[in-house]
């Protein structure tokens, strides 16, 4: 396995921002980390991809080399500081994204917003418009407890992502339908804190993933049997099996 290619920087709407290129020709891969995910936990798809065409990624406001958020962190400023960022990089639409975890919400607003900019998509673990109610109503009291420690010990981020999520969520909820393109939803198959997670609520997300893969009519869900919720960690082949999929369907 070959180490990540050196990273470069640039200043977006006025915020640092970190990225890696690698690979050439197309399609042109945008891999969009989930919070608090750092480039790094693409190394183990990086190599691979590479091989499949030009491979991008990035940290947003707050990880690894990029600054920290100047603005509040919503989906809208999520995706207009990434299209900048590329078009600083030079690479041109279409873009096939994926989008780990909460990076899924990102994702989901591009694709609606800048249809014509998107020829595939692939969600990891993705989180769900509807996950963000329901998982709030059903967290346990352990879930409760350590978010309090949490947020004591490192403090909030007022500017940071996932202190605007359900803003993100409206927007995508005000956006334009999902585009008609290859769709891909990798699902883990060992959900994370399966055991401090209520049933009601592990049913809720399992049928919202469902709901991911039926976005685009050309969708379909892959499940990452081992995987909890890094799949790109504990499967990459399933992974890159599924950026493939999305890339040769016609």
């Amino acid at each position: 396995m070959k180490p990540l290619p050196p990273k470069q920087k640039a200043s977006i709407q006025g915020q640092e921002l970190e990225y890696l290129i690698a690979g050439q020709g197309s399609p042109t891969l945008v891999l969009i980390n989930g919070a608090g995910g750092p480039i790094e936990g693409w190394l183990r798809v990086w190599e691979p991809l590479s091989a499949l065409g030009t491979v991008f990624a990035y940290n947003r406001p707050g990880l690894g080399g990029s600054g920290k958020p100047v603005v509040p962190q919503t989906g809208d400023v999520i995706v207009e500081s990434l299209r900048a960022l590329l078009r600083h990089a030079q690479l041109a639409p279409p873009y096939v994204l994926v989008g780990h975890s909460l990076g899924g919400l990102a994702v989901n607003l591009f694709a609606r917003t800048y249809s014509a900019e998107v020829s595939g998509v692939v969600l990891l673990d993705a989180t769900a418009p509807e996950d963000v109610g329901v998982m709030a109503n059903h967290r346990s009291g352990f879930q409760r407890f350590a978010q309090r420690t949490l947020d004591a010990l490192l403090g909030k981020d007022e500017l940071g992502e996932t202190e605007h999520v359900s803003r993100t969520v409206g927007l995508i909820q005000r956006a334009g339908p999902f585009p008609d393109v290859p769709l891909a939803v990798v699902t883990g198959g060992r959900p994370a804190m399966a055991w401090a997670t209520p049933e009601e609520a592990l049913a809720a997300r399992a049928e919202h993933q469902r709901r991911l893969a039926a976005l685009s009519p050309r969708g379909r869900q892959m499940l990452a049997s081992r995987s909890g919720h890094f799949p790109q960690l504990t499967e990459p082949e399933v992974v890159v099996e599924a950026v493939r999929s999305v890339t040769t369907v016609t």
